[in-house]
């Protein structure tokens, strides 16, 4: 797997849109100002080369409306075959490694298994999110959006996911061998550890990552049968951030949820469901030590980016440092595995 690497001239308005918002996502910036990007892009990606150039020519890009006076440089410069200064900046800035260490497992790992699109609560299309895994050198990835009752998260109800289901069969015939994406769901574990999708819906998806997102301040006891419930349930593949806690970031902070931990890994362990290393930088989850014990107690791992926009696909870098450093070897992590691999696994936890 690779990281970014540079873009130079001559380099396309589209092509320059769209690395600029990748590099901004990854270096967790604003939304504003990937959004402003994001948008310009949509508006070129629907103008024919010529119809771009004639506006270049009589400097009427900022008529439309979505392109502002720093996006219209950004394109006016690529029109005429130069690197925009502005992404030349960031790339100056920006590329480079998000973690030192890791480096031979970020390479191995090939694979996601938690990702959202703007279907829920991410930024981006499905496939700006396929086509920038593909770039990062991706073999495969797991769509991941929420279940319904986080509506805060805009998650798909039934009918929602039957229709992006769809969606993913179409793209996939497109895509044929070279990149396959996973039909998937990050599902709430609800109060009693069931999940949050009907049981219909459930038996279709190929991966299903369980996380909790609500009352996660419920005692131990109960947060215990919970979690253990989950981990437990046959359709379930991966633990998602089961501390719940944030360290840093726009959200502030949160202590994380209070459970047994021995007895909620020692579930997954006896049943094949692997703990995330979730790698966003506000998680950082689980913490060190309870990596620590999901290894010693025989857990697998998957070492997730919990995408919400393309550029934040290679947050996986952190994870894999942290893995690395606490002696997670790479056959245990099932994100570096063939998606044949993958597959088997995640169906035979099924039979």
């Amino acid at each position: 797997m690779k990281s970014v690497s540079p873009l130079t001239a001559p380099v396309t308005a589209a092509e320059s849109l769209r690395r600029i918002a990748l590099l901004l996502e990854r270096s967790r910036a604003g939304t504003y100002r990937v959004e402003a990007f994001r948008k310009a892009l949509k508006v070129v990606d629907k103008l024919s080369d010529d119809d771009l150039a004639a506006r270049v020519d009589g400097g009427r890009l900022t008529e439309l409306t979505g392109i502002g006076k720093s996006t219209a440089a950004v394109i006016t410069q690529a029109v005429h075959g130069e690197l925009p200064e502005y992404l030349e900046s960031l790339q100056d800035k920006e590329i480079g490694a998000l973690a030192a260490g890791g480096e031979e497992l970020y390479t191995a790992t090939v694979g996601d298994l938690h990702t959202h699109s703007d279907w829920s609560d991410g930024g981006s299309p499905i496939i700006e999110m396929v086509r920038t895994a593909i770039d990062l050198g991706q073999d495969w990835m797991a769509l991941t959006d929420h279940s319904p009752r986080l509506t805060v998260a805009n998650g798909l109800s039934a009918k929602r996911l039957t229709e992006q289901l769809g969606v993913v069969d179409k793209l996939n015939r497109a895509l044929g061998e070279q990149f396959r994406l996973l039909r998937g769901i990050e599902v709430d574990i609800l109060d009693d550890g069931s999940l949050d999708q009907t049981d219909e819906m459930l038996d279709q998806l190929e991966i299903v990552t369980a996380s909790v997102h609500s009352k996660l301040k419920m005692d131990a006891g109960p947060m215990t049968r919970r979690m253990v419930a989950a981990a437990l349930d046959p359709r379930v593949n991966v633990l998602g951030h089961c501390t719940g806690r944030l360290v840093t970031g726009g959200r502030g902070q949160r202590a994380q949820s209070k459970f047994d931990a021995r007895a909620v890994f020692e579930a997954c362990a006896e049943s094949g469901t692997a703990v995330e290393i979730n790698s966003r930088p506000e998680r950082v989850d689980p913490p060190d030590e309870l990596i620590e014990l999901a290894r010693d107690l025989g857990c697998l791992f998957a070492i997730d980016s919990d995408a919400h926009a393309p550029g934040q696909l290679d947050f996986k870098e952190l994870g894999c440092e942290r893995a690395t450093r606490l002696g997670i070897e790479a056959d245990r992590i099932v994100t570096t595995w063939p998606v044949e691999r993958v597959l088997e696994w995640a169906n035979s936890r099924r039979q």
